[in-house]
Order: structure tokens, then C-alpha cells, then sequence
């Protein structure tokens, strides 16, 4: 099994490809500031996902991962 085939994973895959393209319409003075900030904290929540995949085995760590990436989803 990979993270890939988590549907979690790929549900937050499709939402930091589509918020990526939203954020490319927004005005060009909010590109860098808020764009750039939004599709990097849509990417954190991927990471997370992934990290706590990596430490499954450890279940405290697993949840504590999974928390992280539900505590920046919000």
C-alpha cells in the first residue's frame, strides 16, 4: 500500500490543484502575498497526510499527523 492509494490523499491532491487554479485568477498584487500563502498551506495539508502515512505503524505519531493537517485544513 502507498499514500497515493489513501482517499484522503487524493481528495486533498484534487483540492491543491484546483486551489491552485483559483489562485492564479486572483489580481496580480495578491499573487505573492495571499495566493503564494493559500497554495502553501493547501500543500501543508498533503504533507501532513503523508508524513502521518509514513509513521503508521507508530499510532500515536499517525495521529497526531492527521490532526496537524485537519487543524490547517480548517
Amino acid at each position: 500500500m502507498n499514500y497515493k492509494d489513501l482517499e484522503i490523499w487524493q481528495l486533498s491532491h484534487d483540492v491543491v490543484l484546483e486551489i491552485h487554479r483559483i489562485s492564479l485568477c486572483l489580481p496580480k498584487f495578491e499573487q505573492f502575498e495571499e495566493a503564494a500563502r493559500i497554495r502553501r498551506s493547501s500543500k501543508s495539508v498533503k504533507s501532513s497526510i503523508v508524513e502521518g502515512f509514513g509513521r503508521r505503524y507508530y499510532k500515536q505519531e499517525f495521529i497526531r499527523f492527521i490532526i496537524y493537517a485537519i487543524i490547517t485544513a480548517a
